[in-house]
């Protein structure tokens, strides 16, 4: 019952979010063609996802904890629909940046649905398992957004395709409203007021502040480079063609999968050992940043396994949400993972304009933007993310397992499902 009616349907959304996520790592070749785009408006308007996506964050989060998640995933994912469909008749960037922003606010729901759902109807001990799980089904969506993407570019070309991507939206959001149903939450019976007041404690936890930029230094930049520069990064500096680049990609996606499975697994299983998930977190993301050194360096002789070992080692940065999530009343489990996200999703966009920026300051080689550039920005992004490392070790909070929050509901995790 819960795998068909709760699981199952929400892990569907966000497996087109992630698909809608990347699909420009494989169509930015053709639009670069077609509009006649450089580096950095490459990077600006694949990142208009994510600005959308971001300024959505705080409004679902309160949405989440009101109306619950069936009703706010299904009403937003039919701004998806029509951005799918604003994009594949667009014949100027400024229609392309419209129908991206559109996608994106629209699926940004589809991850903090899934979470607070779980949340819903499942006990906290198996949330990462279920979180890595449902991340797991998303990295499939990038799967598809790299062969067969490509081959049905190749088919029917990218406005037929981001046509049927529409239509696939709209079926999605209808299968949430008439599968999920409705969960009598005792938050749902909050006045706004208190509904938003319960946002300033989220915003006082010491263990936000301290876990925050951590965070969008590794999940932000790993998502900025995951649906977009891999794959250029692919081409421009290792060379190589673009069947090849989409079965890079391709491997990339799939090695995500694993690591969202693993790493969601190993820190329910290591929990019951005294290992907290944020050491587990700590762990892999040291690990991601010793991965990067590769790339910065440009080892395009081990292009195929270095994009393996960042998407494996990347997809812990899932774990952040989890960490909140369980030091959190269950009442604000909605608003803690929206506020995580608007972070998060704002650091992607930085991430991913700010390489297309620092791209564009070398000149192109043979048609191909500049190796130079994509090791300079790989650098600062490296950087970046041991400087964040290192206020997480700095500060003392993130060490208890425990916050004080005033209580504002049961915080009763009533199940009505067996898992």
């Amino acid at each position: 019952m819960f795998f068909a009616r709760i699981f199952l349907p929400f892990a569907i959304g966000y497996f087109i979010s992630h698909l809608f996520r990347s699909v420009n790592a494989v169509v930015s070749a053709n639009l670069i063609t077609d509009f006649a785009l450089d580096a950095w408006t490459v990077g600006f308007l694949t990142s208009t996802y994510f600005l959308t996506f971001t300024v959505a964050q705080l409004p679902i989060g309160i949405a989440l904890d009101r109306f619950g998640p069936r009703r706010t995933e299904c009403v937003l994912l039919l701004f998806t629909a029509i951005g799918a469909l604003i994009f594949a008749l667009a014949n100027s960037i400024g229609q392309l940046s419209l129908g991206r922003a559109l996608i994106g606010f629209g699926v940004a729901s589809c991850l903090m649905a899934s979470f607070h759902a779980f949340a819903i109807w499942s006990p906290q001990a198996r949330l990462p398992f279920l979180n890595g799980a449902v991340m797991a089904v998303g990295a499939l969506g990038s799967v598809a957004a790299t062969l067969p993407v490509a081959l049905a570019v190749e088919t029917i070309g990218w406005r037929q395709l981001f046509f049927l991507l529409s239509a696939t939206t709209l079926f999605i959001a209808v299968i949430i409203y008439f599968v999920v149903p409705e969960k009598g939450q005792p938050q749902n019976r909050l006045r706004l007021r208190e509904t938003v007041s319960g946002m300033q404690y989220i915003f006082k936890s010491k263990l936000f502040w301290s876990v925050l930029p951590f965070s969008v230094a590794h999940q932000g930049s790993y998502i900025a480079i995951q649906s977009l520069w891999a794959g250029p990064w692919l081409s421009d500096v290792a060379g190589l063609d673009s069947a090849l680049v989409a079965s890079n990609l391709l491997t990339l996606s799939l090695a995500m999968g694993v690591g969202f499975l693993m790493f969601g697994y190993l820190a329910k299983q290591l929990s019951h050992h005294g290992i907290s998930t944020l050491s587990v977190w700590v762990c892999a993301a040291i690990l991601f940043q010793a991965t990067q050194i590769g790339l910065t360096f440009e080892w395009i002789n081990f292009s195929r396994i270095l994009w393996v070992l960042f998407g494996l080692f990347g997809a812990a940065g899932m774990l952040g949400y989890v960490t909140l999530t369980q030091r959190f009343p269950l009442e604000m489990a909605g608003r803690v993972n929206t506020s995580l996200n608007v972070f998060v999703f704002a650091g992607a966009f930085g991430f991913q304009s700010a390489i297309g920026g620092i791209i564009q300051m070398f000149t192109p080689v043979n048609n191909h933007f500049s190796p130079e550039g994509y090791s300079t920005a790989f650098k600062v992004v490296l950087c970046t993310q041991i400087l964040a490392l290192l206020w997480l070790f700095a500060t003392t909070s993130w060490r208890k397992e425990t916050i004080d929050v005033p209580e504002i509901g049961s915080g009763a995790n009533n199940n009505n499902f067996s898992t």
